[in-house]
C-alpha cells in the first residue's frame, strides 16, 4: 500500500519542473466551479454515477465550461480496487473571457478508469488512474459557427491522488474532514505538440452530513499548458455536492 502512494507521488513530482517553464507567457485567471455528483448503487458491487459541472470566470462573469458525464463502477472484490467506464459531453466557451466570439465548442470524451482506496486509521488516500479519448467538434471559424462532425484530438492520461483526514466528528455519520490532493494530466496522439497538459493542486474541507450526502469546499490551483505555447495559471473556488441514493 505504501509503495503505491510513494510511487504515485514520485510521478507527480517528476513533472513539477514543467510548471516553471515559460513564466514570461502566463495568463492569470480566476474561476468558480460548481458540481453535482449523484451515485445510484446497483447491487453490492456495481454503481452508476451521473455528474454535471458548471464553470465560469469571475472577472468578467461569463461562462467558461460545462459538462455532463455518466460512468458505471464495479468493485473488484475486497482489494480496495474499483474499475469504471464512462462517457462525457464537454462544452468549451472561449478561454479568453473578454472574447467577442460567442461560440461553444462541444467535445466527446469516453474514458476507462481504475481507482484504489487506502485506509490508514483516520486518513484515507484515493488513487485514480483515468485514460480518455478526446473528440472535438469541427469549427468554421470564418463564419463563427460549428461545422459538421467530430475529429480525434488526442488521448489523455490522468492520475489523481486525494487524501482526507477526519478532524471533527459532530455526531454519527456527520464529519468534518480536511482534504488535499493533486491531479496530473499528460497527453499523446493526434496533433499533440507537448506531453504535459495540466496540473491541478487541491486543498479544502469536506462536510459529511449523512451517509448519503456530503459537500466539498476547495481551492484549486490549475496550471494548464496552452496549445500554442505558454500557460494558464488559474485560481479556482470549487463547490461540489456528492449525493448517494440509499438503498435499503
Amino acid at each position: 500500500m505504501k509503495a503505491v502512494a510513494f510511487s504515485s507521488i514520485f510521478v507527480i513530482l517528476s513533472f513539477w519542473p514543467k510548471l516553471t517553464l515559460a513564466q514570461k507567457d502566463v495568463i492569470h485567471q480566476q474561476l468558480i466551479w460548481y458540481g453535482y455528483f449523484f451515485t445510484v448503487p446497483v447491487g453490492e458491487k456495481w454503481s452508476i454515477i451521473a455528474e454535471v459541472q458548471e464553470r465560469h470566470f469571475v472577472h468578467p462573469l461569463v461562462q467558461h465550461q460545462w459538462s455532463l458525464r455518466a460512468h458505471i463502477h464495479r468493485k473488484l472484490g475486497e482489494s480496495g480496487w474499483e474499475a469504471s467506464a464512462g462517457f462525457a459531453g464537454f462544452f468549451q466557451s472561449p478561454s479568453n473571457p473578454y472574447s467577442e466570439l460567442d461560440l461553444v465548442e462541444p467535445e466527446l470524451r469516453p474514458h476507462l478508469e481504475m481507482a484504489y482506496k487506502q485506509k490508514l486509521n483516520k486518513l484515507t488516500i484515493d488513487h485514480r488512474y483515468r485514460a480518455e479519448a478526446r473528440y472535438f467538434h469541427h469549427l468554421n471559424l470564418v463564419a463563427s459557427e460549428l461545422a459538421d462532425g467530430y475529429f480525434f484530438g488526442s488521448f489523455r492520461f490522468r492520475y489523481r491522488i486525494m487524501a482526507s483526514y477526519a478532524i471533527w466528528k459532530i455526531k454519527e455519520n456527520q464529519l468534518l474532514k480536511l482534504i488535499a490532493g493533486d491531479e496530473l494530466m499528460v497527453q499523446a496522439g493526434g496533433n499533440v505538440n507537448h506531453t504535459f497538459d495540466q496540473n491541478r493542486l487541491i486543498a479544502g474541507v469536506n462536510f459529511t452530513f449523512s451517509s448519503a450526502l456530503n459537500m466539498d469546499l476547495t481551492y484549486q490551483k490549475w496550471i494548464n499548458q496552452r496549445q500554442l505555447g505558454g500557460y494558464y495559471n488559474r485560481d479556482i473556488f470549487r463547490l461540489t455536492v456528492n449525493h448517494r441514493l440509499e438503498v435499503k
